[in-house]
Parts: structure tokens; sequence; C-alpha cells
């Protein structure tokens, strides 16, 4: 019994240790702040199928102070509002903007999580607003395997974030994210993009 309570320990540590490999940053990986992350992220995929039914999706982002408290959470709208802005990222910065009464959120030091890796777009978007923290799940490359979105063209962008004083972790909780993409897609559900 002793030896299998132990095998079982040393599966834990091992699981633990490869999905903490695969989060990535553009500074010194802070066990905290991943931990956080992770519950923060895997809350909101769990979360998606909410958003999807009501006509949103298949992205939802959450805006969180310095001290841990929720301040926005909102789902990508691009097709029910018919408008290509309208991703989750963005709704997100929108929405904490309007809430604070502001165009710059820098002063409140605040945290942008999302359920996939930001696109060119959303990338823009943060660096302007203020936004300090942004953490992600699913990569872009695995969100356009599975979606077909182009998530556009981003070379270095957790540098020139890390230059603008902006942390980046990503790749966390995306086996979560991942299949909620899928079971978004195999519902019939629409993909936006636009015709080439």
């Amino acid at each position: 019994m002793k030896k299998f309570l132990v095998l079982i320990a040393l599966a834990i540590l091992v699981t633990s240790n490869i999905t903490e490999a695969k989060v990535i940053s553009n500074e010194k990986i802070d066990k905290a702040k991943v931990e956080t992350a992770s519950k923060i992220i895997a809350g909101l995929q769990k979360e998606m199928k909410s958003f999807t039914e009501n006509g949103s999706g298949p992205f939802v982002a959450a805006v969180y102070d310095d001290k841990g408290n929720l301040v926005v959470k909102v789902a990508n709208s691009v097709v029910n509002e018919k408008c290509s802005n309208n991703h989750a990222e963005m709704n997100a910065i929108k929405a904490a903007e309007e809430k604070l009464n502001t165009y710059d959120l820098a002063p409140y030091n605040l945290k942008l999580y999302v359920t996939a890796e930001p696109c060119i777009m959303c990338v823009g978007g943060i660096m302007w607003s203020g936004i300090k923290e942004v953490y992600y799940g699913v990569p872009s490359k695995t969100v356009e395997e599975i979606t077909g979105f182009d998530e556009g063209f981003k070379p270095h962008w957790f540098k020139e974030f890390k230059k603008r004083g902006i942390t980046v972790y990503g790749n966390i909780e995306p086996e979560l994210g991942e299949q909620e993409l899928r079971n978004y897609v195999d519902n019939g559900n629409e993909v936006y993009k636009p015709s080439r």
C-alpha cells in the first residue's frame, strides 16, 4: 500500500511538472502566477458553453485587479453583434475602460486572462490599453488548426510586450480550451473570418 501511495505521489508530481513545463512567459516563471492563472482560465474555459449557447464565443476574457478582484468578464461577440472588432480581449478592455471611466488602464495594474492567445488586433489593443499582465490558454497555432481562423502576423510579441512592461504567460490549461474550441466547431457554430 505504501509503495502504491508513493507511486501516486510521484505521478502527480511528474504530471504537475509536465504541465508547468508547457507554460511560456516573457519573465522567469512565477509558480504562484501560473497557479492563479490556471484556476481563472480553467474557469473561463468551463464557462464557454454558456456563452456559446447565447451566440457568443468561442473565446472568453476576464480582467482582474491586482488584489484578485474580477473587474469584467465577457465573450467574443463578433458574430452575434456583427462587428469584426468584438473579440473577447477587445470587449474586455472596452468594458473595463467603461467601468473605470478611463482610456488608460495602467494606473489600475490590471491583468487580462483569456481562453486563447490574442490575435494581431488584440495584441495591439492590449498594448495601447495599459493592461499590465496577460495570461492565455490555447496558443494561436492550435486555434488556427481547430477553427481555421487567421490569428495574424505577430513577430516577437512577447519580447515587444516585455519592452513595454507587459508580462505575458501562455499555454495555461490549453487542453480544456482545445476541447471547447472543438465542441464549438463540431456543434456547427459559425467561425467568423473574412472572405478572401
